[in-house]
């Protein structure tokens, strides 16, 4: 584990302050245009204000690897938290600010499609242009084609990004909507039943 202090920049200081703007703005517009009676499952948000103060209609529930989170369900992203949660239990996902921290990314949206009933939604943001940053582990970051290819199993309906001024191709973060639209998951390229 990492324990050298880490100066933060200016440049870095004023990347977080855009970067919780516009988190809150991405949940305030999710929630005018998605809000309604429902289940959200809301990820990790307990250092921030989450999706609670913008859902009203909805019933939130939190996940977190934590067991001191607080959260209504303690459970690993990355892997099926099938035990706890059955498939297709909410309407909506909120994950911000979370991907760049697990450990496989890949496992973590397979995990939030799981768990997104048939055309449900997941808000999700990551950064991109910033520090590396607490807490750890602090794993990844992803350009548009990365998140494309990450969430190649929904319908992308918006993927944004908050611009750096002077840096094309570098933008702050990614905020992105999607859909879960089919009935089926997607197929297991790994399992032994697939045909090759």
């Amino acid at each position: 584990m990492i324990t050298t202090k880490v100066e933060v920049s200016k440049m870095d200081d004023e990347h977080l302050r855009l970067i919780r703007a516009s988190v809150s703005n991405f949940m305030a517009d999710c929630a005018r245009r998605f809000g309604r009676p429902g289940r959200l499952l809301d990820i990790a948000p307990q250092d921030h204000e989450g999706a609670a103060p913008y859902f009203q209609q909805a019933q939130i529930d939190t996940l977190d690897l934590d067991p001191q989170s607080g959260a209504t369900y303690i459970g690993d992203l990355c892997r099926s938290n099938d035990d706890l949660l059955p498939a297709g239990s909410f309407d909506w996902i909120a994950c911000t600010e979370v991907l760049e921290h697990v450990l496989d990314p890949f496992a973590a949206v397979r995990e939030i499609r799981r768990l997104l009933k048939p055309g449900g939604y997941a808000f999700i943001t990551t950064p991109f242009n910033f520090r590396i940053h607490g807490p750890l582990p602090d794993c990844w970051r992803f350009t548009e084609h990365g998140l494309r290819a990450l969430l190649k199993d929904f319908t992308i309906m918006s993927l944004e990004q908050t611009e750096t001024v002077g840096r094309p191709l570098m933008p702050v973060h990614y905020r992105v909507i999607v859909r879960k639209d089919d009935l089926q998951e997607p197929a297991d390229l790994t399992h032994p039943n697939f045909p090759h």
